[in-house]
């Protein structure tokens, strides 16, 4: 956490500064990821991403080619991440969760010249990858097992050179690719530099979390997001900490379990788990953890209820912030011991966050307009969506697409996303605060609020909610959440049409894919 720190730049290569300075500091049989089946110290890492880069090298991927990454949250994750950067090439992690045609549009869109996935996702991988093949050459790597017509990637390390290899590559070089979670739309590739996973790492890893060398890492949320990959990658490896990975789906049950196991001393999720987590019977204080110090949450607004209900029953704060994929991790957060309910809290060291209006001209305290943020972690743009870039990526400044208001002191508000604010009798209203006051309710788990037409073509609020367990749908339970919202949120933003949902539309991310409810 020192004032000191000097920003890389010239000649640079993320993976060698996360990786390579450890074994020469005394932390070579130190545990640097452990999954459910192994664990791969700092010296194993630094020779296993040698091999990887060598081998794609090998192979006849060249720097600034791009192999796709269809990998689950184990060992080999960071290995051929890593690897790939120490040799020059783009790495492209993708979401797991995604459709096998969602996996094709990405692999011909980035033109990946190889593909490394994972033995469990084969089966679904092997079809697109194979029409891929039928019409050009592209390597593949099966991680975790054999395929018919893939390398399988212990056999690639086993014969590639475990020496460093001379590939030169700078601090405003891309790096990686980072898909967006495609919400709406076609997904757009984010293209981030050597340079930014030090930032973050600093940033926020250091000056906000205080992350250091004794802490052990559990990140529910995936690697192959923004998010995700700063918490578990970026944040321990900067510092020579200890990173838990868990392969399969975040379930509260898989969470727990995790968390007993490893004792982890920082945890990271998003809103939906953590209301999932405090619906689990056996959530305890530590939720298991005898060491847990720091919880984390982002993908989406916390609301201010989860926060407080987690801080009561599990002993620790959550400390809620906002960050994106075009900005590669939270650049708005709240700080330990400095909580602000229901807020995003203040800028991240090193960014800067302002609020417009349709103008682009700054709105007064307490209004509500788009958030902007400016950074140096900021992409280098989007993968031929030049539009979209232009768009986004406003000179020094980012558009966020999300809707805020600043209080008086400072602290950001989250309203919701641009598209999804709606004005009631003009005036506006917005989502999360709605869904705010109906998760408040014992009797709501979670909740999702949209606006809808009524039979005078004017806009209301329409709420979807999925109910705590045990609880049934009826007339006189919603009649009890219009009230409740009216007194906590407003008379004017109580919900008109109430409907309970089994589960709500979520990107793997967590965020809810409201355009769906509206449809």
């Amino acid at each position: 956490m020192t004032e000191s720190w000097s920003a890389p730049g010239g000649v640079f290569n993320a993976a060698v500064d996360l990786v390579d300075r450890h074994a020469p500091a005394g932390r070579a049989d130190k545990a640097a990821f452990v999954d459910p089946t192994r664990t791969l110290t700092y010296a194993e890492l630094e020779e296993r991403s040698n091999r990887f880069g060598r081998a794609l090298l090998a192979l006849g991927v060249r720097p600034e080619q791009r192999v796709v990454m269809i990998l689950l949250d184990t060992a080999d994750f960071p290995v051929a991440f890593l690897g790939a950067l120490k040799a020059g090439v783009v790495a492209v992690p993708v979401n797991t969760l995604l459709s096998a045609e969602q996996w094709h549009y990405m692999i011909e869109d980035s033109r990946a010249a190889a593909v490394v996935v994972s033995a469990e996702l084969w089966e679904r991988a092997a079809p697109v990858v194979e029409r891929v093949r039928g019409a050009r050459r592209l390597e593949v790597i099966v991680a975790g097992g054999n395929a018919a017509d893939g390398l399988e990637l212990e056999a690639l390390l086993a014969q590639a050179d475990a020496e460093p290899h001379p590939v030169v590559t700078h601090a405003d070089e891309v790096a990686f690719w980072l898909y967006t979670s495609g919400s709406t739309g076609t997904p757009k590739a984010a293209r981030h530099v050597h340079g930014s996973p030090a930032f973050t790492a600093e940033w926020y890893g250091r000056r906000v979390l205080g992350v250091r060398e004794s802490d052990v890492v559990f990140s529910a949320a995936k690697l192959f997001f923004a998010y995700g990959l700063g918490n578990g990658l970026s944040f321990p490896l900067s510092v020579g900490a200890t990173a838990v990975l868990l392969p399969e789906r975040p379930t509260p049950e898989s969470v727990l379990g995790t968390i007993a196991a490893h004792q982890p001393t920082i945890f990271f999720g998003v809103p939906t788990l953590y209301a999932g987590l405090l619906a689990d019977p056996s959530l305890r204080r530590g939720a298991g953890s005898t060491r847990l110090r720091a919880c984390v949450s982002a993908g989406e607004a916390l609301p201010e209820d989860i926060g407080r209900r987690w801080r009561a029953q599990v002993g620790v704060e959550i400390l809620d912030g906002i960050g994106s994929t075009e900005l590669l991790h939270i650049f708005i957060s709240n700080r330990p011991g400095k909580v602000r309910g229901g807020s995003s809290g203040l800028p991240v060291p090193g960014y800067e966050a302002k609020i417009v209006d349709e103008r682009g001209e700054p709105v007064a305290a307490g209004e509500i307009g788009e958030l902007l943020v400016r950074g140096a972690t900021a992409a280098d743009g989007y993968w031929n969506q030049r539009d979209k870039s232009r768009r986004t990526f406003a000179g020094e400044w980012t558009h966020t697409g999300d809707k805020y208001r600043q209080d008086s002191e400072g602290f950001f508000y989250y309203c919701g996303r641009t598209d999804d604010m709606f004005k009631v009798s003009g005036i506006w209203v917005a989502p999360f605060e709605v869904e705010s006051a109906l998760v408040a309710h014992p009797a709501v788990l979670e909740a999702a609020v949209v606006g809808k037409q009524d039979e005078d073509g004017l806009v209301k609020p329409r709420a979807f909610v999925v109910l705590a367990g045990g609880v049934a749908a009826d007339d006189r339970l919603f009649d009890q959440l219009r009230a409740h919202v009216k007194s906590v949120a407003g008379p004017w933003k109580y919900p008109r049409w109430i409907e309970a949902l089994p589960e709500l539309p979520k990107t793997a991310t967590g965020k809810i894919q409201r355009f769906k409810l509206r449809d």
